[in-house]
């Protein structure tokens, strides 16, 4: 009999120990949903991690290649003062509590211009709920109307086109300089699909870290019969390691070659298979269009995410 009473309080102890159990791994699961729901409720509140890497190469000189419609410096200020715009918007229709948004403008490499570098800093916010007031959404808007025509003004007068090492610019500070995990991260990306820069030509078979119109016609990436080449000697950038799922690219300003009626399909075909190489889930690369033609672009990839 006693044993039986003993066996009866062991199986009750039993019963009760997994029913406490139980409830402690509810707890704990309840614990890391609630863990989770404030980061999905942070990203959620969509604070946006804006950044600009612009190209100032000899693209920029309008001596070299002039535009009677509108010189391509000048296109590049109006894209840049189109995505400020709808940045500027954004915030506009934020409560002041959720506020947590950045905008910043790169450059790889860096200009020698001193006053460039100073020019570039002073467009760089990041927009909290403890700094902002009306006075900082119009200092915003305001030095993205005018600070960056300096920019190109001073790059032009300099002389010293440095070339575009968009290719190092990813491999070495993108993920530290346009990514944040708890934000919504865009970058713009200005140029005219061309990447080139003296200390960073590598090649690894038909991968590289540059293309230019003398790669494309060495490569006989000029007639029709391109794609083929292409896909079957695997032509593009060197991929990077990098997962860039969190990171939203706008490619605008590509300017091809004319002589080559391919020129085109090639470089967004270098930045397209590149891209998705690393994992990027939304991207468009569009050419250098007039700023009113490219307005409505630009607002419908930042508004529609």
């Amino acid at each position: 009999m006693k044993k039986e009473i003993k066996k009866i309080v062991f199986i009750s102890l039993l019963i009760l120990n997994i029913a406490c159990g139980g409830n402690d791994s509810k707890e704990v699961k309840d614990t890391v949903n609630e863990d989770s729901k404030k980061v999905v409720e942070k990203t959620d509140l969509n604070n946006w991690n804006v950044s600009f890497l612009l190209d100032l190469s000899d693209r920029i000189n309008p001596e070299k290649y002039p535009n009677e419609s509108l010189d391509y410096y000048k296109r590049d200020v109006g894209y840049i003062n189109s995505v400020a715009q709808v940045f500027s918007s954004h915030l506009g229709a934020k409560k002041n509590r959720s506020m947590d948004d950045k905008i910043q403008l790169y450059f790889d490499p860096e200009p020698l211009s001193s006053e460039i570098n100073s020019i570039s800093k002073k467009l760089k916010y990041h927009i909290t709920k403890g700094n902002i007031t009306p006075d900082l959404l119009d200092e915003i808007k305001n030095t993205y109307a005018n600070s960056p025509i300096e920019i190109y003004n001073l790059a032009i007068e300099d002389g010293q086109y440095v070339g575009s090492d968009t290719w190092k610019f990813f491999k070495n500070k993108v993920k530290d300089y346009c990514v944040d995990e708890a934000y919504r991260n865009v970058l713009i990306i200005l140029t005219d699909g061309y990447v080139y820069h003296e200390s960073t030509k590598i090649k690894e078979e038909n991968l590289s870290t540059y293309i230019t119109p003398e790669t494309i016609r060495r490569d006989h990436l000029n007639d029709s019969k391109w794609k083929t080449k292409f896909d079957e000697g695997n032509f593009g950038f060197i991929p990077l390691d990098l997962d860039l799922s969190n990171l939203e690219i706008l490619v605008i300003g590509i300017n091809p070659d004319v002589k080559n009626p391919y020129e085109e399909d090639v470089i967004k075909a270098y930045w397209t298979t590149w891209f998705e190489k690393m994992n990027v889930k939304k991207f468009e690369i569009k050419n250098a269009d007039l700023p009113s033609n490219m307005e409505n672009i630009i607002k419908d990839f930042l508004i529609n995410h």
